[in-house]
């Protein structure tokens, strides 16, 4: 990638990116503790890069209208038809990787 002009670069990182939201949007049955399991980051944590982002720009964009648009809906929403509570082992797991040494 290192021969495209730079906005060429940013809009096709940009389409990566929204190809990633809507396949995540696609496919609610894979929670979010999986993602952190296994990725080491989750919906919300592509929300926090998102506000990041603009606020580094100084941008004011709250933090609710950034994980409806990475959500697909109001992430509350999204909890109430998607997020299942999680398992002892989920937790064992979240609690013993990178990411969650990362939060602390």
């Amino acid at each position: 990638m290192s021969e495209l002009d730079p906005k060429t670069q940013t809009e096709l990182e940009a389409a990566a990116f929204r190809r990633l939201t809507k396949h995540l949007r696609e496919r609610p049955q894979l929670q979010n503790i999986d993602l952190m399991n296994m990725a080491g980051f989750c919906r919300n944590c592509l929300s926090n890069w998102l506000k990041d982002a603009a606020d580094e720009r100084g941008l004011s964009i709250d933090k609710e209208s950034l994980r409806t648009h990475v959500y697909g809906m109001p992430y509350e929403d999204w909890k109430q038809l998607h997020q299942k509570p999680a398992t002892d082992e989920q937790l064992k797991s979240f609690a013993q990787s990178p990411a969650a040494q990362h939060k602390a």
